[in-house]
């Protein structure tokens, strides 16, 4: 079911929701609700419940573990011109996450090549030169430090599977809770949010920016 404190925006071309961590986009298990299908079963609702299904448009995704800001579709004008903003880089994707070490340099951009194996469902960092790769590029900024952890702003300027996990352990800083990828403490959640996001109304144009606060308890450690 979709919770209306989930909804940071809404008119008849957008809907803009803060995901929380543990809910697949697309594709959940047999036993679970994915949040397209939520989305999609409260629009039919709202119709009264016939039998035609509305149309909503997923522009990007976050991983299950992951929490953050969303933006979908609801015309297939609307996301016609929210996928151009996303491919040319005008929809701007910002990350907050916590590491385990604290990266060097403080502030840098990552561009490596990442080969996904479907078998495992885990990406890598492999030679440019693999037919399989696929560049990926971030930059990254550490706003705090403590006891070995820091809080990392993360610019994402390419979607690839797992990137910025990857990256960052690919960096020797792999984020905290990230088991996938080499992080060493147990009983954390992962520790990643997508917590700002800016793009142009594909109707109006005016420019839309929405922010949110990590809900996972161990981004307080660091807060500023």
């Amino acid at each position: 079911m979709l919770k209306k404190e989930w909804v940071l925006y809404e008119d008849g071309e957008v809907l803009v929701l803060h995901k929380p961590a543990g809910i697949a986009v697309q594709n959940a298990r047999s036993s679970q609700t994915d949040l397209e299908h939520m989305v999609l079963n409260e629009l039919a609702q709202r119709t009264g419940g016939g039998r035609d299904i509305p149309y909503l448009g997923v522009i990007h995704r976050l991983d299950q573990p992951v929490e953050g800001i969303l933006v979908f579709a609801k015309t297939p004008a609307a996301a016609a011109e929210l996928n151009r903003q996303l491919q040319s880089g005008k929809m701007d994707k910002r990350y907050l996450a916590v590491t385990e070490g604290i990266p060097v340099p403080a502030e840098g951009t990552l561009v490596d090549y990442i080969k996904k194996e479907p078998r495992t469902n885990l990406s890598r960092v492999t030679d440019r030169t693999d037919r399989d790769a696929k560049r990926a590029e971030l930059s990254y900024c550490v706003i705090n430090s403590d006891q070995g952890e820091a809080l990392v702003e993360i610019h994402l300027k390419t979607g690839r599977h797992h990137q910025i996990r990857v990256q960052m352990a690919h960096l020797g800083t792999p984020l905290a809770g990230d088991r996938k990828y080499g992080a060493a403490h147990e009983g954390v959640q992962l520790s990643l949010c997508a917590y700002k996001l800016r793009f142009e109304h594909p109707l109006t144009h005016k420019k839309m920016e929405f922010s949110v606060t990590p809900s996972n308890p161990h981004f307080k450690n660091l807060a500023v």
